[in-house]
This record gives structure tokens, C-alpha cells and sequence, in this order.
């Protein structure tokens, strides 16, 4: 690990050689991120049959997204200090999942738009949780393999967003949308529970073998606030931070108005929506293995460049090929390459950061993500609203090239790592 370059005295030194770890733990927490995505991957499917029925604007279907990603960003630096500052993961991921999954109980309910937008402000919080606490744990536990773990979790919550839309476009063939949303629950309280049970016996385990677990200095107070104070003033965090803020741009909007252009401009039924909404994340939960692991081998910079570069091309291709059958096929490679660079931008983060501010530093992340997955929505709605649908995706394209001119700047700090 490199420490950032101004950080005070509290930061660790690089870790030890440990013990290899089973990798049931990636895949339980991985799990777990499915459902985190889940949520949301079946909101985005549902939002046009609430909007038709509710009587809402491109705007106003747009500002619920802003709604969930705007709370998100406001708390997602606290939720990293807290888990930071925090010793029990296993019970942060599992009120993280059941906060995600208990609004949309409430959506299932209600009849206003401002419930709605009450309800997406709780998703948002809840959601901050997650990551700052999943992400550090896992790495700090496979530190050589940092790329391909977290390509792993980035394909937990790939499988939650490719498969819900295909599950619940079935499901909308034989229940109304207020019914899903309240069958939706379950799976996220069960496996809340499962998680808290099954870290639980982790730690207890490793506890009893002579405290074999990985040992991460806790910060506290005053030492926590100085150390984050560094941790804002490293250039590795600016510029990974924003250019994935304009990913995040990109990601969000995309996801709010391609069901969008399918149901309406298309004529796609509902099925159909949700079956172009898998191919999306599909695409991306194939891709994300190979990124993660080249990223370990060949460099961050390189496979965030060549899939950023990749998804503006594909986004222009999708202009063009609007209306057409070639349509669907560029949306599954459009997913292939922007998803792909999630778990890698994280990993990159990562090498860059003290493993105790891990939690900070996706805090930081996901903050900024978090604002550019509202402002996505908000300005494409607008922008639909005003010049049509298609005009949406041309301010999509615009996003990622803008987010790659931050990556080509960004220090190579895998290789100071590694030096």
C-alpha cells in the first residue's frame, strides 16, 4: 500500500503475509451486494409504470433518482468515518441491506409523489453503508488479489442488477407493481440475517485460532479527522473521485432512460424492457472477472482508459442506431464496457489509500458517485423534456469522455505501490 502523501503519523504500515483466506467470504458479502442493487435495478423497471399512473413528468421521474442519489451524497462521508471509527462490519452490511430493502415496502404503498421522494431519501442513506464497510473488508483481506475481489463484489451487484429486471418483467405479466414491491422484501430480510450469522462466525472462528483475522488500526476522534483531512488533499482521490462522479453520470441516466426509450419510442413491452435491462448488466457481470483481474496484472489505468474510451463509442453507436434492431446489441456491448471499470476504480482508490481510511476513502467515492448519479437524471430529463428523448443521450456520451480526460492525469500509484 502507499500511503497518501501529506497523511500524519497514525497511518499503518503495509500489511503482513497472512494465511490464504476461503473465498466463501467474497462470495457471501457478494451476495449480499446483489440485493443492494436489486432495489434499485427493480425501481428503474417500475418508474415508468408509476409515472404513467401517477401522472409524472420526464422531470419529476428524474428528480426521484436525484431524490436517492443527492441523500446518498450528503451521507456518505459520515457513514465512512462511522465505519471507520467502527469495529463491527458484519451488523453495518446487514442494516445496510435491510435500510435498502424496507422503503420500497413503503413505495408499495403509496399514492404521492412527495412519499416517493421521501422514500428514495432513505434508500440513499441507507445505501451509503454498504460500500465503505464491504469494500475495505474485502480488500484489506485479499490484498494481492484486491482487482479480481473486487470485481467479484462489483459482480454481485451486477447479477442484482441484471436479474431483477428480468425477474420482475415476468412478475409484472401476472401482479401489479405495488404488489412486486412488497413481494421484493423478503429476500433482503432474510439475507441481512444470514450475513450478520455468517461474519459473526467468521470473526469467532478466527478469534479461537489465535487471532489469525486481519488487524486494522481503528481511528478515533481527533486522529480520525486529521487523517481524513490528508486523505482529501491526495490528487490519486480528486481525480479518481470526479472522473467517476462523470461515470456515475453517465451510469444513472442511462439506467432511467433506456427503459424509457425502449417502452415509448420502441414500443417494447414490458418484458422485453426488462430482458434489454439484462442484456445491460449481463454484459457487464462477464466483464467484470477479466477487468478485475488484468487490472492486478497489467495496471488500473490502462483498463479504465480502454473501457471509458470504449463506452463513448458506443453510446455515439447508439445514436445512430436508434429505432433499429442493431439497438439492443449496443446496448449489451455498452454494458460490457461501463461496467466493467466499477470494481477497478475501486481497487485503484484502494492502493492509493491507508487500509485504516479505507472506509473514508469509499466514502469519499461514493459521496461523489453519488452526486453524479443525480445531477444524470436531473439534467437528461430535462434536456428530454425540452429537445426529445434522444437529446438525453447525447448528453450521456458527453459524460464519460469527460470522465476519462480525469483518469489519463491520474498518478500511477499501483506502480508506487508495487515499487
Amino acid at each position: 500500500m502507499t500511503a497518501i502523501d501529506s497523511g500524519p503519523a497514525t497511518l499503518e504500515p503495509a500489511p503482513q503475509a497472512a494465511k490464504p483466506r476461503s473465498f466463501t467470504e467474497v462470495w457471501v458479502v457478494s451476495i449480499g451486494h446483489s440485493l443492494t442493487h436489486w432495489y434499485p435495478a427493480t425501481f428503474y423497471l417500475l418508474l415508468p409504470l408509476i409515472g404513467n399512473e401517477l401522472g409524472l413528468s420526464y422531470s419529476e421521474i428524474g428528480s426521484i433518482l436525484a431524490a436517492q442519489y443527492f441523500a446518498g451524497a450528503l451521507s456518505n462521508i459520515p457513514g465512512g468515518l462511522m465505519v471507520d471509527s467502527f469495529g463491527r462490519k458484519g451488523v453495518l452490511m446487514s442494516l445496510s441491506l435491510f435500510w435498502i430493502g424496507f422503503p420500497y415496502l413503503l413505495m408499495g404503498i403509496s399514492s404521492a409523489y412527495w412519499m416517493l421522494l421521501g422514500c428514495a431519501v432513505l434508500v440513499g442513506i441507507g445505501n451509503n453503508l454498504w460500500h465503505p464497510t464491504a469494500i475495505p473488508w474485502l480488500a484489506n483481506r485479499f490484498p494481492e488479489r484486491k482487482g479480481l475481489v473486487m470485481s467479484f463484489h462489483g459482480m454481485g451487484g451486477n447479477f442484482g442488477d441484471a436479474v431483477a429486471p428480468l425477474v420482475i418483467g415476468a412478475l409484472l405479466a401476472s401482479f401489479t407493481w405495488r404488489e412486486v414491491v412488497i413481494m421484493n422484501v423478503v429476500p433482503g430480510i432474510i439475507m441481512s440475517g444470514l450475513i450478520l450469522l455468517y461474519l459473526g462466525r467468521v470473526y469467532s472462528a478466527e478469534t479461537k485460532a489465535g487471532g489469525h483475522k486481519v488487524k486494522v488500526e481503528r481511528l478515533k476522534g481527533k486522529a480520525l479527522f486529521s487523517s481524513f483531512g490528508a486523505l482529501l488533499k491526495s490528487k490519486a482521490l480528486v481525480m479518481l473521485c470526479t472522473s467517476s462522479c462523470f461515470r456515475a453520470m453517465t451510469q444513472s441516466g442511462l439506467l432511467t432512460f433506456l427503459p424509457l426509450y425502449l417502452a415509448r419510442e420502441m414500443g417494447y413491452p414490458v418484458f422485453w424492457v426488462g430482458a434489454s435491462m439484462f442484456a445491460l448488466q449481463a454484459a457487464g457481470f462477464a466483464a467484470a472477472p477479466i477487468a478485475g483481474h488484468l487490472s492486478d496484472t497489467i495496471g488500473r489505468r490502462q483498463i479504465i482508459l480502454s473501457s471509458m474510451t470504449m463506452t463513448g463509442v458506443v453510446l455515439v453507436a447508439m445514436i445512430f442506431a436508434g429505432g433499429t434492431s442493431a439497438f439492443v446489441f449496443l446496448v449489451a456491448l455498452l454494458g460490457f464496457f461501463l461496467f466493467s471499470m466499477r470494481a477497478v476504480l475501486q481497487a485503484w482508490l484502494l492502493d492509493s489509500t491507508p487500509r485504516n481510511l479505507g472506509g473514508s476513502a469509499i466514502g469519499v467515492l461514493f459521496g461523489t458517485q453519488a452526486i453524479g448519479q443525480a445531477i444524470g437524471p436531473l439534467c437528461a430529463g430535462l434536456l428530454a423534456d425540452r429537445f426529445g428523448l434522444m437529446s438525453a443521450f447525447y448528453f450521456l456520451a458527453a459524460t464519460i469522455v469527460v470522465a476519462n480526460l480525469f483518469v489519463f492525469f491520474m498518478p500511477d500509484t499501483q506502480k508506487k505501490a508495487a515499487a
